[in-house]
Parts: structure tokens; C-alpha cells; sequence
């Protein structure tokens, strides 16, 4: 599993108490062009896939088990994501890049992106799973 890139002004929106990681409602989406570190909100994204065949645009919640700090570190565990799909290819295209954004924030801001380093096409039945670690998590800050 590729490791999660943090955007630019995430870091910004956090310390400024725009998010709450353990409470919000967070999302993820999937898209084949590549983010830019400086995209602030959801807005921001392009490439998309459409909505169809098992996709539903800016729809799937992350459900986060934990959200503790111990020792100065920061972890952030959730549980896997997944999408079926269902009549033709996901979304009717492929994508490289799985984007999370808090849907709780002020213009859905974004949090980080992962990079599969190149473009994945679910076919009819197959599915796609964003594998987080169970221990280590999705995301973590000292």
C-alpha cells in the first residue's frame, strides 16, 4: 500500500483546528490526474472517475477505528475501503491516484493522496481495496 501524501495546506487547516480526524466524516475518491501538493479542497480535483458501475463520486466513507496519540505520536487507523465493480469498469475508466478529503470541513478540504504509480482498471466483479495497516494506521504525526 502506497504511503499517504499529505496536500500542502492540510498541514495549515490542522493546526488550525479545521479538522477533527477522529470525528469528521472522511472520504476518498478516485481520480487519474495527478494532484497537485499546493489543491486545498475537493473542487480542486480533476480526472474524477464518472458515477457508474459501483462508483459513486465523492461517496465513500472511511470509517475510523482509532484516533490516539501516545508518546507524541499521532496515529490515525481505520478500517479497509472497497469498491465492486458492477455492469462495466469502475467508474467507467481507470484511475492511479485515491484522494481523501474531510466532507465535515468548510469546502471539503483535502487531507492526502495515494500514488499506485499507475492506472488500475476494476473490471465487472472485480474490486479494488484500499488496505489500511490495522496497527500502524493510515496516518500518523510526531
Amino acid at each position: 500500500m502506497p504511503t499517504l501524501i499529505k496536500f500542502y495546506p492540510f498541514v495549515e487547516a490542522l493546526h488550525e483546528g479545521k479538522h477533527d480526524l477522529g470525528s469528521n466524516q472522511l472520504k476518498w475518491i478516485l481520480t487519474s490526474n495527478a494532484p497537485s501538493l499546493t489543491w486545498a479542497q475537493l473542487s480542486d480535483v480533476t480526472g474524477q472517475l464518472s458515477t457508474a458501475n459501483g462508483y459513486t463520486q465523492n461517496d465513500k466513507v472511511m470509517t475510523v477505528t482509532s484516533s490516539a496519540q501516545s508518546s507524541g505520536l499521532y496515529t490515525l487507523i481505520a478500517t479497509d475501503v472497497t469498491w465492486t465493480a458492477s455492469g462495466g469498469n469502475l467508474g467507467n475508466g481507470s484511475f492511479r491516484y485515491a484522494i481523501l478529503f474531510n466532507e465535515s470541513s468548510t469546502s471539503d478540504l483535502l487531507i492526502g493522496y495515494l500514488d499506485y504509480g499507475y492506472l488500475i482498471t476494476v473490471a465487472t466483479t472485480q474490486t479494488f481495496t484500499l488496505d489500511f495497516d490495522a496497527v500502524s494506521g493510515l496516518y500518523y504525526s510526531t
